[in-house]
């Protein structure tokens, strides 16, 4: 890349013994004396001193500015331009604006310079500016090719260019070289990054395509695209595949030594009607002494899935299975997943077994953990478990009329659970998900909510039962363990909700300054039945912090719970394979020097499969949202009832009832202009009084939807009247008005009105704030 005065400018002040310089001596030393190089220094110069690049002394002379304490932290790239940098997890983030991003990439290992430290009393954060990348998170970029004419190959030397998938790399150029692959015009390719951005390419990359995935028209390529864009690996290594396949495809009776044998139990699995991979079964019955007796039986993965051995480092690798609209990228072969680790009905297999009794109260009373040889009785859908519990459908119950009297006691003994958990305060987000269909070429066809019966939610809490039991048996053995926490939310966070939602009514009443998970609890209860509650839902979840794996159990807020890990799902979480080795590992060696190992290792399980988890969870988000995107390209024009999901500076997002979201445009509201209130998060129209704001309902009709950029565009139709926002504006005016009224009033019958006065706060209701 060619070097610019800038550059040049840079490198001479950086490698020169002298302090300071005239304009002159630089352009002596770099050879700009020329009229018109000397006009373009001075530009430069003067660019150069408003990105705080370089500074005047007192005597006119140009000098680098003083080297400042830098902090160094991990770079978010927002698609707008902007980011974030984290410094601490434990703290907030540090606000990047776009021009102060120095060009540096997500992921990326930065350093920065605290321009404004974060302020409690006006609630923004701490804002800084990039001094310096130290290390690149990215190696390859994901994009379309475009193909050089033959003139400009020959003036460049480069082939063509890509634009990235990855909307948070939109504002680069990536420029690739005519070595190496070279692909055809509408190829998505994976290009390996050569050059990164630097002083006077700061838009720009320049990289060797590695890879075509393929063209932009065959079908599935936009999914096979997200998932080169997040490094999500589709094929097996063959090492792996070789392992794979010398896995028995059925147990040998030598493999029951030191299991217990369960197989004469009577145990089910339930599951949906598509599901391959069956890793969880279960077995419940009432006691005479009236508790109950519930055993959760999951497969053993890890006798098959050796420590360090191929599976098991690819396993690692991928930390978890990614579940997209019409396929599964799983974790570990469909060999292992859909074959002899899948608890599939009348054949034996190794389990690992967590049974336990259970008091009326939801208590486990006793518990034994154990590895197992099982055999499931019946493999059962979540549908005709709900037919029979719920329906009470004839035909259902007598299909299963041996199995019914168990489902009866599974359904008593999960109230007793619910309930318990209620009692401490765990949250419930009763949301149905939504399902894109598709057709056979990936076209989608219809947008469902799934909804959650009686089956769904007695496996969830069979399964919270038997992670919290286990979590807890090996924090009071004091071993080392790898656990699924859920910290408390941070305060300032909880306090944007708060204020949200007494915007609509809603008081949280708490001791100062705890919040515990019951207080939330009521306010999930309060909104249940109002038009808004899922909104008031989502705003509620993305004030809290986002679960993760740790080797230091704090808790799961969220369920209110003291110990939580994941133990039933080997097959598609790496960390719930690494619990089942953890319980072999102890249940055969609690030495010192074992305990020194996993002590060493968990933290850094923990911690990659918490990023793995992250992955997987925005890959399907940016398939989810494409896909939507792209039914809604059959639907414009029509018009759709919604509720204003939030409000930002810019417009309002809508959520229709499928779950789609788009944007209403604040330039598209064409009667007034609207100004942005925060503390109420609502836009307010200056002339009109108008007002937008959270869980309004509205009628909109689609006038765009583009799944390259994942976003659907509204236009307003109709808008449900609210209470309109004041402005401080209009505040202020009415107030003037009013004091200017009031003061009239007391001219004219002060008398009167002594004889009459109270104390105000007689006339305040309990908890009220005056009004500024």
């Amino acid at each position: 890349m060619k070097e610019t005065i800038k550059t040049k400018v840079l490198h001479f002040m950086e490698n020169s013994s002298k302090k300071s310089f005239s304009m002159e001596e630089i352009a002596e030393n770099l050879g700009l004396g020329k009229s018109d190089d000397f006009k373009a220094l001075v530009q430069t110069v003067a660019t150069m001193e408003r990105e705080q690049l370089v500074v005047f002394n007192k005597k006119g002379k140009i000098k680098l500015p003083p080297k400042q304490v830098l902090v160094e932290g991990t770079f978010r790239a927002n698609e707008r331009g902007f980011g974030f940098v984290t410094i601490d997890p434990e703290e907030d983030d540090v606000y990047i604006a776009k021009e102060n991003t120095a060009y540096a990439m997500d992921g990326d290992l930065v350093a920065i310079d605290i321009t404004k430290l974060s302020d409690p009393a006006d609630e923004l954060g701490a804002e800084g500016r990039i001094v310096e990348v130290r290390q690149r998170n990215l190696t390859q970029i994901v994009g379309e090719f475009h193909l050089f004419s033959e003139d400009e190959i020959a003036d460049t030397d480069l082939y063509g260019v890509i634009s990235p998938k990855d909307k948070k790399l939109s504002g680069f150029k990536v420029f690739i070289s005519a070595t190496g692959i070279r692909p055809v015009e509408g190829n998505i390719v994976i290009a390996e990054i050569t050059h990164y951005p630097e002083k006077g390419y700061e838009d720009s990359l320049e990289g060797i395509v590695k890879n075509i995935i393929g063209h932009k028209d065959e079908p599935g390529m936009d999914i096979l695209t997200v998932l080169a864009a997040h490094d999500v690996p589709t094929e097996f290594p063959e090492e792996v595949i070789e392992q794979a396949e010398q896995v028995p495809d059925s147990i040998d009776p030598k493999d029951y030594s030191d299991r217990k044998d369960r197989q004469d139990q009577m145990i089910v699995t339930i599951d949906s009607e598509e599901a391959k991979d069956l890793d969880d079964a279960v077995s419940v019955k009432k006691l005479e002494n009236g508790h109950f007796f519930l055993a959760v039986h999951i497969a053993d993965v890890s006798y098959y899935v050796t420590e360090n051995s191929p599976l098991d480092k690819e396993a690692l690798k991928r930390g978890t299975s990614v579940y997209l609209t019409d396929r599964v990228v799983p974790m570990l072969p469909q060999r292992l997943s859909n074959g002899i680790c899948s608890l599939n009905p009348q054949v034996p297999r190794l389990a690992m077994s967590c049974e336990m009794e259970i008091d009326e109260q939801g208590s486990v009373v006793s518990y034994d953990i154990f590895p197992s040889v099982i055999k499931t009785n019946e493999r059962m859908s979540y549908t005709a478990v709900n037919e029979i519990l719920e329906d009470e459908n004839p035909e259902t119950m007598a299909r299963y009329k041996k199995l019914v009297p168990m489902f009866q006691a599974m359904k008593e003994l999960h109230e007793c659970l619910e309930t318990m958990r209620d009692k401490r305060g765990a949250l419930t987000f009763e949301d149905n998900e939504a399902q894109v269909v598709v057709d056979e070429n990936g076209h989608p066809l219809d947008i469902i909510l799934r909804q959650r019966g009686i089956g769904e939610r007695i496996i969830e809490s069979f399964m919270l039962c038997a992670n919290e039991t286990i979590a807890k048996h090996y924090q009071q053995a004091n071993l080392p363990f790898i656990y699924r926490i859920h910290e408390e939310p941070k305060e300032e966070k909880l306090q944007q909700f708060f204020d949200f939602a007494a915007t609509l009514g809603i008081l949280v009443k708490s001791k100062k300054g705890s919040i515990s998970p019951k207080d939330l609890q009521k306010v999930v209860e309060d909104a249940a039945e109002r038009p808004e509650s899922k909104v008031i839902n989502t705003m509620l979840l993305r004030s809290m912090q986002q679960a993760r794996y740790s080797e230091e159990n704090v808790g799961h807020y969220g369920l209110a719970a003291e110990h939580y890990t994941h133990f039933t799902s080997p097959i598609r979480r790496y960390p719930d394979l690494l619990v089942h080795r953890l319980i072999r590992s102890y249940s055969e060696d609690k030495s010192e020097k074992k305990q020194e190992k996993w002590a060493e290792k968990i933290p850094e399980i923990a911690q990659h499969s918490s990023d793995m988890e992250r992955r997987a969870v925005e890959c399907e988000r940016d398939v989810d949202s494409m896909k939507k995107a792209e039914f809604m390209q059959d639907h414009i024009d029509e018009e759709f009832e919604g509720v204003i999901s939030s409000v930002v500076k810019f417009g309002f997002f809508v959520e229709l009832p499928n779950t789609i979201e788009g944007l209403i445009h604040v330039s598209d509201l064409q009667n007034d202009y609207f100004q942005f209130v925060e503390s109420q998060l609502a836009l307010v129209g200056e002339h009109t009084n108008q007002t937008f704001k959270i869980g309004q309902q509205v009628k909109v009709r689609v006038t765009k939807a583009d799944p390259d950029t994942r976003e659907v565009d509204f236009e307003l139709v109709d808008a449900q009247e609210v209470t309109p926002v004041q402005t401080n504006k209009q505040q202020n005016h009415k107030q003037a008005k009013k004091n200017k009224e009031d003061t009239s009033k007391k001219k004219k019958s002060k008398k009167a009105k002594n004889k009459e006065k109270k104390p105000f706060y007689k006339d305040v209701p309990k908890g009220a704030k005056k009004k500024k």
